[in-house]
C-alpha cells in the first residue's frame, strides 16, 4: 500500500509539496515557496524564520504531516530542480525532519546560497546527487531514488522517480521536452522507457499549461527571439536592458552571446542573479562567467549604472524586474531611483512572460506605463516557456504509461485539464486519475 499526501501545489502554482508514504516510511518531493506572498522580499529585506514564512501563507502548510502522524517517519526530502517554488521553502522546513535533502549540484548549490543569505543553518545533511544519477534513502526500508535529466528552464532540473516495492513513483515538477537546449543534455527518454516497463505505479506530474494546445517550444527558439530583436532593430547608440529569470542560465548565455556581438560590456544588475550565476559558477557550469560584470550590493549597482548610464551604446545592461517586482533593479530604475536615466528610444527587453497571479500583473502594468513616459522601446515575452503544454502531457503520459495519475501544479483549472486529457486518452476519473487539493491522502493499492 502507497498513500500519496498532496501538501502544497494542488490548489496554486507555488507552494510545491508532496509526500511519498510507504508502510515504514516517508519521502518529500519539493519544498517551495508561494512566491505572491514574499513578491519584492528577495530584493529588499529576508524574513529568515519559519514563523514570519508561515505568517505570510509563503510556505507549504506540512503541519500536515504533524497530524497524521508521518513527522518523524520522513527519511529524505527531494528536490527536483532550483526554482524557489520548488526549493525555497527548504531552509525553513527542513530542521522538522530528521532526514537528508538530495538535489542535483546546481539545485543544492542554490539552496546553500538562499541559507547564507538568510544566515540559515540547518543540522540535515545535504546531498548532491548529480543528472542521471541515483541514491539509496535508508529508513525502515530502503529506497532507490533516481533523478532522472530533465529540460526546463534551469539548468539540471530534473524527474524523480523513487522505486517503492509496490512499483515506481513518479514525480515529473517540472518539465518540457526539449531536443535542442542551449545548455545540458536533452530529456533521458531512454530511461523513462525503461521505468515504463519496470512499472510506474503513479505519475505526479506538472499540469500548469495543460490548459493549453501546444507543444512548448525549444530554449532555441528563444534564443532566435532575442537575435532578432536585438540584430533587427537599430539600437546602435540606444540603451539596452534585456530583464529575464535569474535562475535561467541558458538565457543568460544566449543573452553573453549576443552581447559580445554587438561589442557591449555585459552586466548582470541584482541580488537574484547574483545567487544563481555564483551557484553555477561552483559547479563549473557557467561558460560566460568571465565575460559578464555582476553587481549585487547596492554601491556597486550604482557604479555600474553610472558607467552604463553615460556610455549606453557600450553596455547591455541584465537586471531583476521581469515580473515588475518592487525593489527589484528594473523597478528602481524606473522610479528614478538609480542612476541610469530611461530615454527615448532605449531597448527595454523582457525576455520573460508574466506568471499570471493579480499582483504579477498590477505590478508589470505599472512598470510598463512608467517605462513609455519615457518613450523607451518595450519589447515584451521574447520568451519560451520552461513548462510543457498539453500536447508534451500526452507525450509524457504514452512514454511512461502509469497505472495512475496525479495532475500538480496548478490551480483546479490547470489540474482539470490535465485530467480531461488523461480521460480521453482512456484514463478513468477517481479510477486511476485523480484531481486532488492541498492536504488529501489519495491510497494507491
Amino acid at each position: 500500500m502507497i498513500n500519496i499526501h498532496t501538501i502544497g501545489g494542488y490548489n496554486e502554482v507555488g507552494k510545491n509539496m508532496t509526500a511519498l508514504e510507504t508502510k515504514e516510511d516517508t519521502i518529500l518531493f519539493d519544498a517551495g515557496l508561494y512566491l505572491p506572498a514574499v513578491v519584492g522580499v528577495q530584493e529588499r529585506e529576508k524574513i529568515p524564520t519559519e514563523k514570519g514564512m508561515r505568517s505570510l501563507g509563503a510556505l507549504p502548510d506540512d503541519l500536515y504531516l504533524d497530524k497524521k502522524g508521518l513527522r518523524n517517519k520522513v527519511r529524505g526530502i527531494l528536490v527536483s530542480h532550483a526554482h524557489l517554488d520548488h526549493v525555497g521553502a527548504v531552509q525553513y522546513l527542513a530542521p522538522r525532519y530528521n532526514a537528508e535533502v538530495l538535489g542535483t549540484p546546481f539545485t543544492t548549490e542554490v539552496l546553500k546560497a538562499l541559507m547564507e543569505d538568510n544566515k540559515i543553518k540547518i543540522k540535515n545533511q545535504i546531498k548532491s546527487v548529480k543528472p542521471n544519477g541515483s541514491y539509496t534513502i535508508k529508513g525502515k526500508k530502503n529506497y532507490k531514488v533516481e533523478f532522472i535529466n530533465m529540460t526546463h528552464s534551469t539548468i539540471q532540473s530534473t524527474m524523480i522517480a523513487v522505486h517503492t516495492p509496490e512499483g515506481v513513483i513518479l514525480y515529473a515538477n517540472d518539465y518540457k521536452f526539449d531536443n535542442t537546449p542551449v545548455m545540458g543534455e536533452k530529456p533521458n527518454y531512454k530511461r523513462l522507457k525503461e521505468l515504463s516497463k519496470i512499472g510506474i505505479k503513479a505519475l505526479i506530474a506538472d499540469c500548469l499549461y495543460a490548459q493549453d494546445d501546444r507543444k512548448t517550444p525549444s530554449e532555441k527558439i528563444a534564443r532566435g527571439l532575442l537575435e532578432d530583436v536585438l540584430f533587427t532593430t537599430d539600437n546602435r547608440k540606444s540603451g539596452i536592458i534585456i530583464t529575464t529569470f535569474s535562475s535561467h542560465i541558458a538565457r543568460l548565455k544566449s543573452i553573453t552571446d549576443f552581447g559580445k556581438k554587438l561589442n557591449r560590456k555585459i552586466i548582470l544588475l541584482g541580488r537574484s542573479l547574483g545567487k544563481y550565476t555564483s551557484a553555477a559558477e561552483r559547479i563549473g557550469k557557467l561558460p560566460f562567467r568571465n565575460e559578464v560584470e555582476v553587481g549585487t550590493y547596492r554601491h556597486q549597482v550604482e557604479r555600474l549604472l553610472r558607467k552604463a548610464n553615460n556610455n549606453k551604446k557600450d553596455y547591455l545592461i541584465v537586471c531583476t524586474g521581469h515580473q515588475g517586482e518592487p525593489g527589484a533593479i528594473l523597478d528602481r530604475i524606473s522610479r528614478k531611483k538609480l542612476p541610469y536615466q530611461v530615454s527615448s528610444d532605449d531597448h527595454i527587453i523582457f525576455s520573460s512572460k508574466t506568471i499570471p497571479t493579480p499582483i504579477n500583473i498590477a505590478n508589470k502594468n505599472d512598470l510598463d506605463i512608467r517605462l513609455k513616459k519615457s518613450h523607451a522601446r518595450l519589447f515584451d515575452n521574447v520568451h519560451v516557456s520552461g513548462h510543457g503544454g498539453r500536447e508534451d502531457l500526452r507525450d509524457l503520459l504514452k512514454l511512461t504509461n502509469p497505472e495512475h495519475f496525479i495532475p500538480s501544479h496548478g490551480d483546479l483549472p490547470k489540474l482539470k485539464a490535465g485530467l480531461d486529457l488523461a480521460v480521453e486518452m482512456g484514463y478513468k476519473k477517481n479510477y486511476n486519475v485523480h484531481i486532488l487539493s492541498n492536504g488529501k491522502k489519495l491510497t494507491l493499492k
